[in-house]
Parts: structure tokens; C-alpha cells; sequence
């Protein structure tokens, strides 16, 4: 491992490094790392335009399957910035809590800074038009996993009311499957809001494994075809409770 940078934000401890070996895979990677061991995104220097995790893979498929003219895309959580760089003919809008990160992503991934803005992904949705995004994609996690404010019952009806009416939202979530009361109670608070709601999850060796879950609601039905969607299989949570703002 070769460290580019460390240093420590106000939210976090933050890792840029190379490396010949990623989750088992030869090659060259850059990295960005919190010091948590979470990886938020690396890039494969001998393809840079390569997209290297499964997630970003399928979302983009669902966001292009879905809606037949991407113009306007608003995403909450910048890490390397994936979704921006892959979408940038579009006009894009990118909200990141943590001023480093943003510029890392800029440094050492060649993130646009002009789409980057610094704060919370709520509030600054709350500033602009509604009916005005075809996408809003979450993809923001803290020390607990997705903050509660950002899935909400209050914060699906702001992005409800800014989305046209044919958008989507589709988040990212990381959580344990069937054992995971917080990820039903998100599927339960966007069934409320949405009259469609589709869930997807990475296959794991065990049911109590952590594994990446992709959401997606809209006013819409979803089309998806599976063998387009990076290896994500379709999942069914359980109706739990409703989130709302503490």
C-alpha cells in the first residue's frame, strides 16, 4: 500500500492510498478510505473509466432504464465521485457534508468541483425548485449508517415534491438483510410516500452478513433487467414502523 494522503476532517479520518490488490482483484487502485476500514470509492488507474463497484454499476442502470431523458440529477453523498464523473453531460448537482472529501475527490479522483456543493444533502434540497430533478440518488452514511434525517418520513416528501413525476429515488444502503429492523423501516417509510417501491441486495454467505442494498421509489413502475444489475438479486423487506424526524 502506497498512502497518497491521511488526514483527519471534522466528520472523519481519511485515507488515499494505491494499492495492487482490491477485495481479491490484481491490479492498480487508488482508494479513499475512512478509518473505519470503509471504503467510499476507488478508481482503477489501468481503466480509469472502468466503474469498480457493483453498486454505482446498478444504479446507473436503473437511472438510464427508467428514465428516458436524464437532465437533471441530484445526488447526496460525493465519496470519489462515480455517479457525477459517469453523468457529467448532465446537469448534476452534488451535495457533500464534508468540505475534505470533496476535495480529495477533486485532487486524486478528477471530480468537476463545479457540481460539488458543501453541506447537509437535505438542506440544500430543500433550496431548490420543485418538479425539478429526473433523479435523486442518496448515497450518504455516518458512523450509525444512513442518518435518519435523510430517510425520513418529512425528508421522502421534500424529495418527492422536488422530483418530476416521472423521477426516481434510489438509495444505497448498507444493512443485514432480513435481521435488519432499520432497513425494513426505510422500505416501510418509502412504501408510504411512493406508490412503488423496488429493493435489491448483494448476495452474501449469511443472512447476518452486511451487505450493499440498493432502494429505488417513484410514482412510476420500476423496470430493471437483472442481468444488467452487477450481481444484485431482487429482495422483499418486511413492513416494520415509519421513520419521521426526531
Amino acid at each position: 500500500m502506497n498512502i497518497l494522503h491521511r488526514q483527519s476532517s471534522a466528520y472523519e479520518q481519511i485515507i488515499v492510498y494505491e494499492t495492487d490488490r482490491l477485495y481479491g482483484e490484481k491490479g492498480h487502485f487508488r482508494v479513499l478510505q475512512f478509518a473505519n476500514t470503509d471504503v467510499q470509492g476507488a478508481l482503477d488507474l489501468n481503466d480509469p473509466q472502468r466503474i469498480v463497484f457493483e453498486y454505482p454499476r446498478a444504479i446507473i442502470h436503473l437511472l438510464e432504464h427508467n428514465v428516458q431523458e436524464l437532465e437533471r440529477l441530484y445526488i447526496i453523498g460525493q465519496g470519489i465521485g462515480t455517479l457525477g464523473n459517469y453523468f457529467a453531460d448532465r446537469d448534476v448537482q452534488i451535495a457533500e457534508l464534508d468540505v475534505e472529501v470533496a476535495r480529495l475527490s477533486v485532487k486524486y479522483f478528477g471530480c468537476n468541483a463545479e457540481h460539488i456543493l458543501i453541506g447537509d444533502g437535505r438542506g440544500i434540497l430543500s433550496m431548490q425548485p420543485d418538479q425539478h430533478y429526473d433523479g435523486i440518488v442518496l448515497d450518504a452514511f455516518g458512523e450509525t449508517g444512513t442518518p435518519l434525517h435523510l430517510v425520513s418520513m418529512e425528508c421522502l416528501y421534500l424529495m418527492r415534491s422536488k422530483l418530476h413525476d416521472s423521477g426516481y429515488i434510489i438509495m444505497n444502503l448498507i444493512g443485514r438483510g432480513p435481521n435488519d429492523r432499520r432497513l425494513h423501516a426505510i422500505y416501510t417509510t418509502l412504501c408510504e410516500v411512493f406508490a412503488y417501491v423496488q429493493c435489491f441486495q448483494l448476495p452474501v454467505e449469511k443472512n447476518s452478513d452486511v451487505r450493499n442494498i440498493i432502494m429505488m421509489a417513484g410514482s412510476a413502475p420500476i423496470r430493471y433487467q437483472l442481468r444488467q444489475m452487477a450481481g444484485f438479486t431482487v429482495m422483499q423487506p418486511e413492513i416494520a414502523y415509519v421513520l419521521y424526524d426526531e
